[in-house]
């Protein structure tokens, strides 16, 4: 077994936000409110300041605390398997329009940081194959690329210290370190006029206009609601039903020299995910990540941790690690993100969620298709993320098998509460049995990917309520798994 290593993420390590200094007060009213201070709520709020709306953003902890901080922060249009899994889902022109939304938030994405120092490097994105099954799956992805009009390329070299099957390049990609970005577009939304608070949990938002949106800190009421939290904190959008959520690993290791140049991502097993960064004093450094899982249906989760450790160690010697982290992602069985009306026909609570890893793209298209929404505007390519598109009723058996394999999930919780006489591991959402996670420290829920403190605190949604009693973590990490 590997020993243990620091926890953590390492952007936050390596180039810490600014301290959240003093809470500004809730202002009794505002044009839009945006619920979310990771890359969707923060592009989506100075979007809007700039056409001149009063925005007031809403944090529930840290700006950039949540998945954005802890992302592998990879800009890139070459997405692994994305694009044959929609294309299995939705038509030729839907897939045209994800393509095109990707390209656009690449794009303004890329002209925000060189326009304000934030660092960017261009790489070469790669996706590859361990084995036969993986090669398939490439060839799958080749041909949806092609259909969607992105120039990829078959290659079967690679730089790797491995031998792969083969593997398909999207030259021009990008990368970015999370934590200045974020710091940029803060700065920015407040320049022009948004005002920005930390620490204002959102516990719940009215029916009628104007939204009064009730926080932990106050009331503030507005014409529209924007809800950039990854997975809807309302259940009137029913979006808990038609995402699955994951969690995936990363670890960060000093290495002697630049061990990868591009980005790099397996299509089969073991998954694994690889880009090269740059640390104090120059140092370089590799993250891997991988070993992803639904949230609350795998424990111990320090063993996922330890594999990654262990391969790294195998295939890239000499590298000393520093930090492991996880990250949680929503992927929607429709194939496509969810962004528009939180319910059909709606127009003053609009959601941004489901990017299935890939938020750096689709989570400032997004934003960009937000704000034409609100001010009046209208970009063709926001069609395909309408979560409503009478069109996806073929998707409904894969909405209907993720609820089954909830349903599951909910009975073994239940048979383990039961077995075990626990009480108190139960989410404040909709009743799920808690399992411990014991890599982050955590209490997960396996339904709709809650997840909760040590002390009780909500960490992901769709919960907004805390653990009122957390029950205190077990001497025995494996006491709090599902089996």
């Amino acid at each position: 077994m590997t020993a243990p290593v620091e926890h953590g993420s390492w952007w936050w390590q390596h180039s810490p936000m600014p301290e959240a200094g003093v809470r500004e007060p809730l202002p009794e009213r505002a044009d839009v409110v945006v619920v979310g201070g990771g890359i969707t709520g923060l592009t989506t709020a100075l979007q809007l300041a700039k056409t001149g709306a009063d925005v007031v953003l809403l944090e529930a902890r840290r700006i950039g605390g949540g998945t954005t901080g802890r992302s592998t922060a990879k800009v890139s249009l070459l997405q692994g398997t994305r694009y044959s899994e929609i294309a299995r889902w939705q038509s030729a022109e839907r897939l045209q329009q994800y393509a095109e939304a990707n390209r656009e938030g690449q794009a303004w994405l890329r002209r925000f940081c060189l326009d304000h120092g934030v660092p960017w490097d261009d790489r070469d994105g790669i996706s590859y194959a361990n084995g036969r099954s993986g090669v398939r799956r490439l060839e799958q992805e080749l041909e949806a690329c092609t259909t969607a009009g992105l120039d990829v390329a078959w290659t079967d070299q690679t730089e790797l210290p491995y031998d792969v099957a083969g593997a398909i390049r999207m030259p021009g990609q990008g990368q970015v370190d999370p934590v200045p970005l974020v710091t940029a577009l803060v700065e920015q939304a407040r320049a022009h006029g948004a005002r920005v608070v930390e620490g204002a949990r959102v516990r719940s938002v009215g029916h009628r206009r104007p939204f009064a949106v009730r926080t932990e800190v106050g009331e503030i009421r507005a014409d529209t609601v924007v809800l950039a939290t990854a997975m809807p904190i309302l259940d009137r959008s029913a979006a808990f039903a038609r995402m699955k959520v994951e969690r995936s690993y990363t670890v960060a290791l000093k290495v002697p020299d630049l061990a990868v140049h591009g980005q790099y991502l397996s299509v089969d097993q073991p998954s694994r995910s690889l880009r090269s960064t740059v640390g104090a004093e120059g140092t370089p450094v590799l993250l891997v990540g991988g070993n992803g899982h639904p949230t609350g249906r795998s424990t111990p989760t320090s063993r996922r941790v330890e594999e990654l450790l262990d391969w790294a160690g195998e295939h890239f010697p000499g590298g000393a690690p520093v930090t492991a982290w996880s990250a949680q992602d929503q992927v929607p069985t429709r194939g496509l993100p969810h962004v528009g009306p939180a319910v059909p026909g709606g127009s003053g609570i609009l959601v941004a969620g489901g990017f299935a890893k890939w938020g750096f793209t689709n989570g400032v298209a997004a934003a960009l298709a937000l704000t034409a929404r609100i001010s009046g505007g209208y970009v063709a390519w926001a069609d395909a993320f309408d979560p409503w598109r009478p069109a996806d009723v073929r998707t409904t058996p894969r909405a209907l098998q993720h609820n089954a394999e909830v349903g599951i999930a909910m009975g073994r919780g239940v048979a383990h509460v039961v077995r075990h006489r626990a009480t108190g591991a139960i989410c404040t959402h909709l009743g799920g049995a808690l399992t411990w996670n014991d890599a982050e420290r955590s209490w997960d829920c396996p339904l709709h990917g809650s997840r909760f403190g040590a002390d009780g605190e909500v960490l992901d949604a769709p919960a907004t309520c805390g653990l009122r009693k957390p029950p205190p973590p077990p001497t025995d990490d494996r006491e709090g798994a599902i089996r």
